[in-house]
Formats: structure tokens, sequence, C-alpha cells
């Protein structure tokens, strides 16, 4: 009785690590905490001596896990071509020491590292599933390939071969980024944001950057990016002027300085950016209202 409580204690203890996979290979909260919930459905369906011949449960609930997250990345393109306007990953926000780890919200469990950066995601979003899965499980959560190897259905030396090439994206469409002052230069942007300041958001763009907002056809929202420093400079603006008595605090956005939009104490926007040479060169706009329940009071 008692190796079997330890057992469970063991299992129920792995949700942690497999939401934290889930969400770096799906980019959204409830799709990971459906996969994870999936995962340990079928764990839990398993006749009990089958569950006691799996020597680490951990790795089964990791490699289960990682081909229900397989299957939904494949049909989940289909999906975003239906999307309305440009699809981005869920924003997490930070809850560091807010002492809710109990209350089993999958965003409290979210580890926040340079794996979740938006920008890192949205990179993760042009991979192939099968580099997707083979590059994060490998070079965010260190798998070795021959278990990552049973997750795809592939050798180990064709999951190699799938994380180099997730690698070299990434390294292709992710430019150098600059970690020092990015809190000065987006508190600049919110105070030439509330100013509407077109002048100082135009030098605290780069003139090729980019905006790429989401609202999934349920709030209004750009359909298609926005081009250019002085493009995106004005369409700021023109988004404040049309909503008065908006606030715009600075909050952790996926682990990285942000900006979170309310009015009347509800979150309306959570921004997110990319800087470069002390200029924001991409900056992610999520105002999909489903996006935003981790974020109700966490501002």
């Amino acid at each position: 009785m008692g190796t079997a409580g330890t057992s469970t204690g063991k299992v129920a203890g792995e949700r942690r690590q497999l939401l934290n996979i889930a969400y770096r290979l799906l980019g959204s909260l409830d799709e990971a905490e459906d996969a994870v919930q999936e995962a340990y459905t079928r764990w839990y369906a398993l006749p009990r001596a089958r569950r006691d011949e799996i020597a680490s449960p951990g790795a089964w609930l990791t490699t289960v896990t990682g081909r229900i997250c397989l299957d939904v990345l494949g049909s989940a393109r289909a999906r975003r071509e239906r999307y309305v306007g440009s699809w981005l990953p869920d924003p997490l926000p930070d809850r560091t020491g807010h002492g809710r780890e109990g209350d089993g919200d999958p965003a409290d469990l979210m580890v926040l590292d340079e794996s979740v950066a938006m920008a890192f995601l949205v990179v993760l979003e042009s991979m192939t599933p099968a580099e997707r899965v083979a590059f994060v499980l490998h070079d965010v959560f260190r798998y070795p390939f021959a278990e990552i190897a049973d997750v795809l259905g592939r050798t180990p030396a064709a999951c190699k071969q799938l994380a180099a090439s997730g690698r070299r994206r990434l390294r292709t469409e992710r430019p150098p980024v600059t970690v020092a002052g990015r809190d000065d230069v987006v508190r600049q942007v919110k105070q030439a944001w509330e100013a509407r300041n077109i002048a100082a958001l135009v030098d605290l763009l780069d003139p090729a950057a980019v905006l790429t907002a989401d609202g999934g056809g349920l709030v209004s929202a750009v359909l298609r990016p926005v081009e250019g420093g002085a493009r995106i400079a004005a369409y700021m603006a023109a988004v404040a002027d049309r909503a008065p008595g908006l606030e715009l605090l600075e909050r952790s956005v996926n682990g990285t300085p942000g900006l979170v939009a309310r009015s009347g104490g509800t979150v309306l926007t959570v921004a997110s950016f990319e800087i470069a040479d002390g200029r924001i060169t991409r900056m992610w706009v999520v105002r999909n209202p489903e996006k935003l329940r981790p974020w109700l009071d966490d501002v």
C-alpha cells in the first residue's frame, strides 16, 4: 500500500515537467493541459500489472505526452490556416513567488526561461512538428536521442538530424538580441505610447521593425503584420487615441520585459518585444481574450 502511494505521488509529481514540455511544443496552455491530461488518462487506463512493470513512469509519461503533442502539431497547421488573423503563442505572466502552485493552474507551473520567450516560441512555430519535438526535447530538456526516437518513431540518428535542422532554423530566423537594457527600452516605449509621442516611438523602433497582433477574430486587431517603425508608431498612437483611459503596466511577459494594457481593470492587451541594439525589432500583441485568461488577476 505504501509503495503504491509513493508511486502515485511520483507520477502526479511529473505534471509540472510535462506541462512545461507540452507548452513549449504547442505554444498553448489549454492544449498543453489537454495533452498532459490525456497522457495521465492513458497511464491510469493501463492494467495495474503493466504499470508496475514500467521502470520509469516519468519517462513513459514524457514519451506519451510527446506523441500526443506531435499529433496536435500535425493538425494545428490546418486549424491555424483557418484562424482569423495571425496566431501567436499564449503569453505567460510571471507568478514567481505568488505561492499559488497548488491551485492547479498550468500558468503557475511554468518555468520562465529563454525557451518560453515569445521570440523563441515564434521560431519554433516555423519548424516542422518532428523538428520541434526533437529540438525541444533535446536542446531544451536534454533528453537523449534514444528516448526521443521512441516519441517520433524514428532512429536516434534521424532525431539528431531533426534537432540540428531546428537549431539551424533558430540561428537563421532569430538574430542576436540585446539582453542588457531591455527594461529601459520597454519603459521608454510605455512613456512614449502613453504620451502619443510618435517621434519618440519612431526613435525606439527599428526602421524594419514588425508588429504582429493576435485578436483571434474575437476582438479588433490588425489581420496582417504592420511593417516599418514609422507605421508601427502611427498604429500605436491611433490605438491609444481610440481607447481613452487605457492604462499601461510594465510586466514580465514570457520571462522578458513587456507591457500589459488594461481599461477599467480588464486586461485588453499583452505586448512582448524583441530588442536589438537598444531598439524594438519585433513586437507581438496578443488581444485574443481566450489567451488572456491567465492575466485576469495578475495586474
